[in-house]
């Protein structure tokens, strides 16, 4: 039989015609959703610290229920808020904590207004650790101590990493000193150093009074004698009593949760005025360019939801000494920006 070259021309761009539909058909499918490799960047270029431990849990649990190739990449702020910048489709998503809007808030080089810039997703976790300790052997036993001790004009130096989670807990502290002993907050002078080992090491050499630390990194040096030169002790977790409260009971290592009590409201209180205290969970939320597929954040939050309601990562957060803490998208980001308002009420009124 033979065939026109018309009728093969008119066959030829019915199937060119039928392909491009199962194209588009195949493409609408698969939009709204990840697809392809995920890279997952965070604000730190630790591999060992907090913020990875808490995105490797999420980011593996998000992965199976996905079935989706997922990797953490360690890459510090500044870079990872570039990264994400640059992509749009989905396969680039971000994990940090409220450093992220913090360092906006203190004015930090290469940090924006989050929220004005990117979608924000769910908030997964708390480290409930945030800390400040002094030598054991350190004349002032409690948080009121070092309260009194600067409203009495006594200088006491404090050793932060300056601009964001380090320095809220004393921007919060010297604001208190401004309400209960006005003119006197000038007294409570920052250190400013770089990590955790630094800081350790100004309490060491008596370079500084007091310390912003965590539970995580400095109980070890609970334990010692008071004669050690290293030997410290707790004087007040930033954490809400809720947020310690869900806490294993056993607490981290030889610290019960009872213990830590001790050191969060009512036993340790920094004023705000009118008769509320200063708190502060590190939180850590998702961080989405502003022009992904909302159908994305929608997924994500689903898949979040399912997995949090199956209630194994909440037994992987704790055995790390980390508290669940979902919130799908909508209501973290509202609740963040919350947090920030009152946040940049504090250090409005230090400036």
């Amino acid at each position: 039989m033979t065939i026109s070259k018309k009728t093969l021309a008119t066959v030829g761009s019915a199937v060119v015609l039928a392909s491009m539909t199962l194209g588009t058909g195949a493409a609408m499918a698969q939009a709204g959703e990840l697809r392809g490799n995920i890279r997952v960047v965070i604000g730190s270029t630790s591999t060992g610290a907090d913020t990875y431990q808490n995105s490797s849990i999420v980011t593996d649990a998000l992965a199976e229920k996905l079935d989706l190739n997922m990797k953490v990449d360690a890459v510090g702020a500044s870079s990872a808020f570039r990264t994400l910048d640059r992509d749009s489709r989905g396969n680039t998503l971000m994990i940090f904590h409220d450093y992220a809007y913090l360092g906006y808030l203190y004015g930090v080089e290469g940090f924006s207004d989050i929220f004005e810039k990117y979608t924000i997703g769910p908030t997964v976790s708390i480290n409930p650790g945030n800390a400040y300790l002094v030598p054991k052997d350190s004349p002032y036993e409690t948080l009121d101590d070092i309260i009194a001790a600067v409203g009495d004009g006594e200088t006491v130096r404090v050793a932060i990493q300056p601009g964001g989670v380090s320095e809220i807990g004393f921007s919060a502290l010297k604001n208190a000193i401004a309400i209960e002993h006005p003119g006197q907050e000038d007294n409570l002078v920052a250190v400013n150093t770089g990590s955790q080992s630094d800081k350790n090491q100004q309490l060491f050499d008596d370079q500084v009074d007091v310390i912003n630390g965590s539970v995580q990194a400095n109980e070890q040096y609970t334990r010692l004698p008071e004669d050690d030169q290293k030997a410290m002790r707790f004087v007040w977790l930033t954490a809400s009593q809720d947020t310690i409260e869900q806490a294993p009971e056993e607490g981290l290592g030889q610290t019960s949760r009872e213990q830590l009590l001790e050191y969060v409201e009512p036993n340790a209180n920094v004023t705000m005025g009118d008769d509320e205290n200063f708190t502060f969970d590190k939180e850590f939320f998702f961080i989405y360019n502003k022009d992904m597929d909302p159908g994305i954040v929608e997924q994500i939050d689903e898949a979040l939801a399912e997995i949090y309601e199956e209630g194994e990562i909440q037994e992987t957060l704790k055995a790390s000494f980390f508290t669940p803490n979902f919130r799908p998208s909508g209501e973290a980001s509202e609740h963040l920006q919350e947090k920030m308002a009152r946040y940049q009420e504090i250090i409005d009124n230090i400036k």
